[in-house]
């Protein structure tokens, strides 16, 4: 950069910032800004022209006010004129002005990027700088449009100085982050790659930060940097101090080159040759070996950037996952760094650890610093430390330590700060039900929970520990008597209230033979705390009260008395009131057999996976990464919940401070379904719903239909079992759609089957059946490697309010997929209401150690639930007649993108579900069609007509129905077929 001479210093700026600082009060300091503005706007519009310098300084003193905080309203064109300057004094000034004050959508973008292009294309390195520096720190899309096909150029170009490179590289890099769009991939991509052989480390250091961002979005474009990279590194690592003088950072060589390219690396699974590997493998060893030499200085500066690149050095080794040596070898590095006097590097120590139990190669390693990690989890001060303490806790727990492990955590959850209490209960109930060892300690560990942190003890808690122990007879008895034990607290939690109220009315006959907790005192027990809880615990009390007069016909006299209490009967809650009108009808007219009919024991729940573990993964939040979907295997661990014991293969030891187990289990609804009939009365225990009517014989039509719906429930308190796995709650925590998905999801909109995505790695096929306002979709996954895909994981999505229009049912697929093998996921879909947008379909494994991740929109459109309807002509024309207003019509002239043949047109049409009505229209050319869109909120009535032109090659479409939403978004779908 050139050198700025004494003649360039500005004497009337110093003055006025002198001035400013003299000021003393604000009113002050306002008067002397006023006055300097006044007197640069009266120079600006006098009749002499301003030379350089006087430009200069006036537009640097209304940069100096604009940072002030004060606005700047002129001047704008002055700096665009020192653009055009010789001088770089001058230039300089004026793009600072103009990065700093002029935004994206300002009248003068065109002006400036005229400028910009006259100095890119000026082969002065120091003007093409300053344009570079404009264009990044503007960021704009229309100067992105501008300048993203020329600044590749200038980056790969053999004569472009080595600082306009760096520059050109950070500037694209900008550029890619603000519209990865307006960045045109091409022939430069592959010379980009040997930048990273530049004899420049500046521009090594720009091009590896741009190629990172680039490659994970186009891998396969630079998989040759690899080798580039490990060569580079290597050539780091091994150098001393003194080699790289310039890029030494207190004894350590390239501190900051060396951790991005790192995470370059780690955007790749491990190098295929051999050579390459191992040379990468030396380099990560040696990394290893110098975090054992002793500091080459005290400096804190000196540790920060050595262990800088020993943190994303293990990184690098855990993302690999292949080298049991290095895995071990690490865990034992950050053991080191458990008792350090740094709080940052205990912190990042804690963290690294927990990605490292979830690989079975260095599990056992990790598992050796148990008494460390719960050392820190008791006496550590910040918070943060703490919870990661709790994280590398949940994350070393298996069979061996699962008691000690949770025994802990409870100790700690009495004093834990409140913002991570309700995290460590869900750790507490996941380790309890997966590592059990017997069923009581688990009820035990359950109601410790409560006990001890009961506000934090979410629905899905409670609702799990009820449903194991319906489906285990032989704890029912010991949950009964423990649960009564525990409610004879005086001060009692109202969820423990809610578990006890469930048990015993439920099992309350296992323990009525001890005069201690006979059927009165049960009872007794239960209803001193009914006046204390919520309008939803009273309502399941009540449910205990008819179910103990079935259990105990001793106690009617006394339920019954409490049921017609004017308090119950005239309860100002409508809930509650029907609850106890309807429970002592039933109590007074149904015989014994109706009543124990009615009211018998709940059956077992069906196994389902527990919904506590997709409120532990929301908990940790979008950000959390992916850890746990690459955990190791557990052989000895089940679920407790009395299901089929998982294979090796089907249970996963969950992970840190990340995703936490990658299950998508739903929580249990708030508001299940209400009973049906009297057989099934006490189903909505938690309901506020009306009841639902019942159903008489079902059609032909509606045999189909019901294969699509999901079970109702079999039995009361049937909410309590967990839905199947559905789909997230949004979208936030999974990419953008590919950019072809628009695209694939047209060819589906008029067909059902076919192959929906296809690259070198996977075959997505799809086949569905749509009837009604129901459908039900197979999706077929089909490996084309020879290499098994592990974390299988697709996840249907529902972006904005899509949730409360289609609803989507999904069962989970094997997490792993073999070599040349393909594995089926059933959808079951209900339209509820019109929609306008499609659900995603997220895919997202690992290949070969590396995370692979897709979305793609499901080819589920609105016309899918069409129900084609025949009419005659005269019915049709007063149908169209009655859909005349404005917005019930949508009309697109197009031109034809396919030829125009009539037999594939009618196909398409019929494809698309309307019926085609002949002897309607009077020209024989046209097509007519009609329909129904069934939802199941309503109705939508749709009338379309197609009128090509052969001659033009030209297509009108014309679409009425009773939604103004509907007919746009039907005639845009429609028209994209021809």
């Amino acid at each position: 950069m050139p050198a700025v001479s004494k003649g360039d210093g500005m004497r009337g700026l110093a003055v006025f910032i002198s001035d400013i600082r003299n000021c003393k009060s604000k009113e002050a300091e306002i008067k002397r800004i006023n006055k300097e503005l006044a007197n640069i706007r009266s120079k600006f519009k006098g009749d002499k022209a301003l030379d350089g310098y006087s430009k200069k300084k006036y537009v640097c003193k209304l940069l100096f006010i604009f940072l002030l905080g004060h606005d700047i309203d002129f001047g704008h064109m002055e700096a665009v004129n020192l653009l055009s300057s010789n001088k770089y004094t001058e230039k300089q000034i004026g793009y600072l002005f103009i990065s700093v004050l002029v935004n994206s959508n300002s009248e003068l973008i065109r002006l400036i990027n005229n400028a910009i292009k006259n100095d890119l294309a000026s082969r002065n390195p120091t003007f093409m700088c300053l344009a570079l520096h404009c264009i990044a720190n503007v960021g704009s899309r229309e100067m992105g449009e501008a300048f993203a096909a020329d600044i590749p150029r200038i980056l790969v170009a053999g004569d472009s100085m080595d600082s306009v490179k760096q520059s050109a590289a950070l500037c694209l890099l900008r550029l890619y982050k603000a519209s990865p769009d307006l960045v045109p991939m091409g022939e430069w991509t592959a010379r980009v790659v040997h930048l990273l052989n530049d004899q420049h480390m500046g521009v090594v250091t720009a091009a590896v930060s741009l190629i990172t961002c680039l490659c994970k979005k186009n891998p396969d474009d630079f998989k040759t940097c690899i080798s580039l990279a490990v060569s580079r590194l290597s050539r780091i690592v091994s150098s001393a101090s003194t080699d790289l003088q310039d890029y030494t950072y207190y004894f350590v060589p390239a501190p900051w080159l060396s951790v991005k390219l790192l995470r370059l690396l780690q955007c790749y699974p491990p190098p295929e040759d051999a050579a390459v590997k191992g040379r990468l493998v030396e380099c990560l060893e040696t990394v290893l070996n110098k975090a054992q030499e002793p500091p080459k200085s005290k400096k804190v500066q000196h540790s920060n950037a050595k262990n800088a690149i020993l943190f994303e050095t293990i990184s690098l080794i855990i993302h690999y996952d292949s080298e049991p040596n290095l895995l071990v070898r690490a865990c034992n590095q950050l053991g080191q760094f458990l008792q350090h006097r740094e709080t940052n590097l205990r912190y990042l120590a804690l963290e690294s650890m927990c990605m490292l139990a979830s690989s079975e190669f260095s599990h056992e390693a990790v598992k050796t610093h148990i008494d460390t990690v719960i050392n820190a989890l008791k006496t550590e001060r910040d918070v943060s430390v703490r919870q990661r303490a709790a994280d590398l806790l949940y994350a070393m727990c298996d069979r061996s330590n699962a008691k000690q492990i949770v025994s802990e955590m409870l100790r700690y959850l009495e004093t834990a700060d409140y913002a991570i209490r309700e995290e460590i209960v869900l750790k507490v109930a996941i380790l309890a039900e997966k590592y059990a060892v017997d069923y009581s300690w688990y009820v035990d560990t359950i109601l410790n929970l409560i006990r001890i942190a009961g506000d934090y003890v979410s629905e899905e808690v409670w609702y799990r520990v009820l449903q194991i122990v319906t489906n285990r007879d032989d704890v029912q008895g010991y949950a009964a008597k423990t649960v009564f034990e525990a409610l004879q607290a005086p001060a009692c939690h109202e969820n423990m209230v809610k578990v006890g109220g469930y048990i015993l009315g439920e099992f309350g006959n296992l323990i009525a033979g001890d005069p201690r907790s006979s059927p009165p005192v049960q009872f007794s027990l239960l209803h001193s705390k009914f006046h204390l809880c919520s309008v939803a615990t009273r309502a399941l009390l009540l449910s205990t009260y008819i179910k103990f007069i079935n259990l105990f016909p001793e106690t009617k006299a006394t339920i019954q008395g409490v049921l017609r209490a004017g308090s119950q009967l005239r309860n100002a809650d409508v809930e509650l009131q029907q609850r106890a009108v309807e429970y002592l009808t039933l109590s007074s007219v149904a015989s014994t057999d109706v009543l124990a009919t009615v009211l018998e024991e709940m059956p077992p729940f069906p196994e389902r996976e527990s919904s506590i573990l997709a409120k532990l993964k929301r908990k940790k939040g979008p950000g959390a990464g992916s850890a746990l979907d690459d955990g190791r295997r557990d052989p000895s661990s089940n679920d407790i919940n009395g299901g089929v014991e998982p294979t090796p293969s089907t249970v996963s030891t969950p992970s840190p401070s990340a995703d936490l187990l990658g299950l998508r289990a739903a929580p249990p609804p708030a508001a299940p379904p209400a009973p049906a009939s009297a057989g099934n009365l006490l189903v909505d225990v938690f309901s506020d719903g009306p009841p639902a009517q019942p159903s008489l014989g079902p059609t032909p039509e509606q045999a189909f239909l019901s294969e699509l719906e999901p079970p109702a429930p079999e039995s009361p308190m049937a909410l309590l079992a967990d839905p199947a796995p559905a789909a997230d709650p949004g979208p936030e925590d999974i990419g953008p759609p590919i950019p072809e998905a628009d695209e694939l999801l047209n060819k589906f909109v008029c067909k059902n089957n076919g192959v929906l995505f296809e690259n070198q790695l996977l075959q997505i096929g799809v086949k569905s059946e749509f009837r009604q306002n129901l459908g039900r979709m197979y999706l077929f996954y089909g490996n084309k490697t020879s290499v098994q895909f592990q974390n299988f994981s697709p996840t249907v999505v529902h972006p904005g309010d899509l949730q409360t229009q289609l609803a989507v049912q999904t069962k989970r697929v094997a997490a792993q997929v073999d070599g040349g093998a393909q594995v089926q996921q059933v959808l079951n879909i209900e339209c509820l209401r019109d929609f306008l947008t499609p659900p995603l379909l997220s895919v997202r494994f690992r290949y070969g150690g590396a995370p692979q991740s897709l979305t793609l929109k499901l080819p589920v459109t609105i016309n899918k639930f069409f129900q084609p309807t025949e009419m005659a002509a005269q019915d049709f024309f007063q149908r169209w007649k009655q859909l005349s207003l404005p917005l019930q019509e949508a009309q697109k002239i197009f031109k034809a993108n396919h030829p125009m043949d009539a037999e594939v047109t009618k196909a398409k049409l019929l494809g698309f579900g309307s019926a085609l009505l002949d002897n309607v229209d009077p020209n024989p050319e046209n097509f007519v069609g009609a329909g129904i869109i069934q939802t199941k909120a309503l109705q939508v009535g749709c009338l379309l007509r197609l009128e090509p032109n052969a001659q033009a090659q030209m297509y009108r479409l014309t679409l009425r129905t009773s939604k103004e939403p509907v007919s746009r978004h039907l005639c845009e779908l429609l028209a994209q077929q021809f």
